[in-house]
């Protein structure tokens, strides 16, 4: 809902501030007197363009203030919410346009874009006028005034959802399809891969025992002399063997006399003999171990060079190759089963195409059922609006299979017979301006338990009818007003004497410059406005007791 508006040195306005509430506003005045500026103040604060030349001459800008109070769950919220833009109930939108022709704009304190700002504006304003019924005439607007009428909102998110699912699937087959030449390349590269891996057979740290293979084998010939030498320091005549036997021998023959006292030394003197011995073992193993691996340093190194190689070229480490072989492996026998893989893909997009199909015709159901109940409701409207003889008709036309989208399976039009017995045609064929205007607020009091959420502005609505009919759109607006904020720009004083509130627009004209103003009316005020919108320039009695009359109407 639409709180306040200031406005500051727009057009003829210098500064006009509007508290605004909940229910049908009346905002009147004399022709000329700005009551379209207050709406061009609004539209820019809604994101309609902006241009130097409503900015008040000699100011240097033109600024807009609008607050809006919203729920939690609103449009709006969850728009700036996307932006980044913090919303706690309030939205606060300030415009701004220099006289340069630069325009900035704010929503609670945030700089925005213009596109940002009209999408904020189309969640939380919608204007009508005699000469704006572009949702009458749009056939996608009347699709979507039906659906929310007919509280289609699940019922189109899963036709949207299914049309997504569905279009997902044909992109992945039509992939695949597409693919066949890179993919059969593709593959011819990976079985490559495969068998080369599989001809390498890398097993789990064989890096490590070829690198230390490589290393002893590489030093063969230094090894070789060091056990050499080692040998013939143990083996040599005055060898430590040859001296620990004969240190043993000389304690073992007075063992007897020595009363244990040399055991410790004898077992000492076993165990070094031991020790002596496997050393010898092992240097003539590392020997003979030397002898048997004689030219197989190039066949090492060749298996060493060929691992690295490989886990380079798929830019990995030797350890991981068995895996690596495993994944590649795996692509690859998706690819082998790539016709498989076609069937599989067009089974799901059949799948993903019934269900979309499902989903529309739950919603083409719901559709001709709301259809129906529209059309009986929008004939009741039209009564009271004297337009008792004329037909609105809701018509679904059927899409090719080809168009059906995310919207569903059928184009919306709405259709009106103007004269009895008629062919029911477009509605910018058959009605007239004020026609429309009436066709329009039918629909609005009908939907307005689904259109609350936004302030609706009717702007001279009522042009080109009086009487009678004035008083029953000033009805149909009332009534309006009690599921939604309403502001009407009138000069009919049927329609201003349904209002819960009164703005008198007054132009003040000085001797350089004139200037606009905003007057609540209190409810003398308010019945002198009327009268001067029944009367004219001069206000007489009868005048003043026909406002009464209309406001004493208008309460009851």
């Amino acid at each position: 809902m639409l709180v306040s508006l200031d406005v500051r040195d727009l057009a003829v306005i210098d500064a006009v501030s509007l508290e605004l509430g909940a229910g049908l506003t009346a905002l009147t005045g004399e022709t000329g007197a700005g009551k379209s500026i207050l709406l061009d103040a609004l539209g820019l604060a809604t994101g309609q363009r902006a241009d130097s030349s409503l900015v008040r001459t000699g100011a240097e800008r033109a600024t807009v203030a609008a607050v809006f109070e919203v729920a939690a769950d609103h449009e709006a919220v969850a728009l700036l919410e996307a932006a980044g833009i913090a919303c706690s109930g309030q939205i606060v939108v300030r415009r701004q346009v220099g006289a340069d022709g630069r325009s900035r704009a704010f929503v609670n304190d945030d700089p925005v874009g213009v596109a940002l700002l009209a999408q904020l504006g189309a969640a939380l304003v919608e204007v009508h006028g005699q000469h704006d019924q572009r949702d009458l005439l749009r056939p996608e607007a009347h699709r979507t005034i039906l659906d929310g009428y007919g509280g289609h909102g699940a019922l189109r998110a899963a036709v949207a959802e299914a049309h997504a699912a569905w279009a997902q699937a044909r992109d992945r087959l039509a992939a695949m399809q597409a693919d066949a030449d890179r993919l059969a390349e593709r593959e011819g590269l990976l079985r490559g891969q495969v068998e080369e891996l599989d001809a390498l057979e890398p097993v789990p740290g064989e890096e490590e025992e070829l690198a230390a293979l490589r290393s002893r084998l590489g030093n063969a010939q230094k090894i070789a002399a060091a056990l050499a030498a080692a040998g013939e320091a143990l083996e040599e005549n005055d060898g430590p063997e040859r001296r620990l036997r004969h240190a043993s021998a000389e304690l073992a023959r007075v063992r007897e006399v020595a009363g244990g006292a040399l055991e410790e030394a004898l077992a000492a003197l076993d165990r070094a003999l031991l020790e002596v011995n496997e050393a010898q073992e092992g240097i003539a193993r590392v020997g003979r171990d030397l002898d048997a691996d004689a030219g197989r340093l190039e066949a090492t190194e060749e298996r060493l060079f060929a691992l690295r190689g490989a886990a380079r070229r798929h830019n990995t480490t030797v350890a991981q190759l068995p895996e690596v072989r495993q994944r590649l492996a795996g692509e690859l026998a998706a690819l082998e089963d790539r016709e498989g893989s076609l069937v599989r893909l067009a089974g799901q997009a059949d799948v993903a195409r019934a269900a979309f199909d499902a989903a529309c015709d739950r919603l083409s159901a719901a559709r001709r059922k709301a259809a129906t109940r529209l059309d009986k409701a929008v004939a009741g409207e039209l009564a009271p609006l004297r337009m008792d003889k004329a037909r609105f008709e809701t018509t679904l036309q059927l899409l090719d299979a080809q168009d059906r989208g995310r919207e569903g399976a059928e184009r919306v039009l709405f259709q009106v017979a103007t004269n009895p017995g008629g062919p029911a045609g477009p509605l910018n064929r058959i009605a007239s301006g004020g026609e429309l205007s009436r066709f329009m607020l039918a629909l609005k009091v009908v939907a307005a338990g689904t259109a609350g959420s936004r302030t609706l502005v009717f702007d001279e609505i009522d042009s080109g009818i009086g009487g009678a009919v004035s008083d029953a759109v000033g009805e149909r607006l009332q009534k309006l007003g009690q599921s939604a904020q309403v502001l009407v720009v009138t000069h009919a004083p049927q329609v201003a004497a349904r209002a819960a509130s009164h703005i008198r627009i007054v132009k003040t004209s000085g001797r350089r410059s004139a200037a606009t103003d905003a007057v609540p009316l209190d409810a003398d005020a308010r019945r002198e406005e009327l009268a001067r919108m029944l009367a004219g320039a001069t206000i007489t009695d009868e005048a003043r007791a026909a406002a009464a009359s209309l406001l004493k109407a208008g309460a009851a």
